[in-house]
């Protein structure tokens, strides 16, 4: 259904997909690298995602792996959000050079990213 949608609304999803996360992530992630890594990174994963889909047995077209990508991002960033505080404070520890042996996630942050990450690359399946 979706990939039936013209190239070009398809890349704006994944545009909308990244901005939404590097804007998150840099908010969430006090520093000035983060604000140029965020967004390099998630064209470099969905530049990646294309490939692979591409590798595939099945041959898994570029509107595919678009929907795929905007859904996946979207579900991480919608995943995180419960744990933005806890990144935050983490991040500042690092940021003022103190290091610990090991830092705490909790469980619940975990299932939240995880869940959320499977429950949108489902739902980006069903509408493609």
């Amino acid at each position: 259904m979706l990939t039936s949608l013209p190239l070009v609304y398809l890349l704006l999803m994944a545009a909308a997909a990244t901005s939404l996360f590097s804007f998150a992530m840099a908010k969430w992630i006090p520093g000035r690298k983060g604000k140029a890594v965020w967004p390099l990174m998630s064209v470099a994963c969905c530049v990646g995602m294309i490939l692979v889909g591409r590798l595939q047995y099945q041959h898994w077209s570029a509107q595919h792996m678009l929907v795929l990508y905007s859904f996946a991002w979207t579900g991480a960033t919608i995943g995180l959000f419960p744990a933005r505080k806890i990144m935050h404070k983490y991040a500042a520890e690092i940021n003022e050079g103190v290091k610990r042996e090991k830092y705490e996630f909790p469980a619940r942050y975990q299932v939240a990213a995880i869940s959320s990450v499977i429950i949108s690359c489902f739902l980006a399946t069903l509408l493609s």
